[in-house]
């Protein structure tokens, strides 16, 4: 049996609803009216982010600026050490890791520490790093090396080079001068200036 429809006309546009259509939708608008006002639930809080080479109080180091999100990863600002820990070693001369990346320095960081076969000095020294109550600090790739050098260079020193957790070949990875913002590429054995990143999630 067909439903009785009911004409409504509204604003000056008419329509037909059937009547039980139109009984449960009374019913929907007085349970919706019942409903506390949405002011009376709390908002999070937005991000309020330091200036570019600024310290940003409890993240553990100096805004390096946002990173969109790529693949796997989620927003986020990186955030750099406020000081460098030392010249070391990139390690595994002769060896090409495999699945190393030009972008995610935390993924490479992870392989090059959890290799037991050879030694990656800059790496660990990154991993061990702890500030403010983080210990998530890891070598950065070439491009998070790169986004420094576009937001904050001023944070980094001039008179040296940086290693990056990006590998070229077997003998070679990849370093940052921020001096000119040139990436090149140096033997593992050398001992480059280390700094430690790590990423804070919004």
């Amino acid at each position: 049996m067909k439903a009785e429809m009911v004409k409504l006309e509204h604003n000056g546009i008419h329509f037909k609803v059937a009547r039980p259509r139109l009984a449960e939708i009374a019913i929907a608008a007085l349970f919706v009216s019942s409903i506390p006002p949405v002011a009376n639930v709390p908002s999070a809080a937005p991000v309020t982010a330091p200036d570019l080479g600024e310290y940003w109080a409890g993240q553990g180091g100096i805004n390096g600026g946002f990173v969109a999100a790529r693949g796997d990863v989620p927003a986020h600002y990186l955030i750099f050490a406020a000081k460098d820990v030392g010249s070391l070693k990139w390690g595994g001369r002769g060896v090409e890791v495999k699945g190393l990346s030009k972008t995610d320095g935390h993924t490479n960081t992870e392989v090059l520490c959890n290799d037991d076969d050879n030694e990656y000095p800059a790496a660990n020294a990154c991993a061990e790093y702890q500030s403010d109550g983080h210990h998530d600090f890891y070598l950065p790739a070439a491009a998070e090396l790169y986004q420094g050098w576009l937001n904050c260079p001023e944070v980094f020193a001039k008179d040296c080079y940086y290693w990056s957790s990006s590998q070229r070949s077997a003998y070679y990875a990849f370093y940052m001068e921020f001096a000119d913002g040139g990436q090149y590429g140096d033997a593992k054995y050398n001992e480059l200036r280390v700094r430690p990143v790590r990423r804070f999630f919004i």
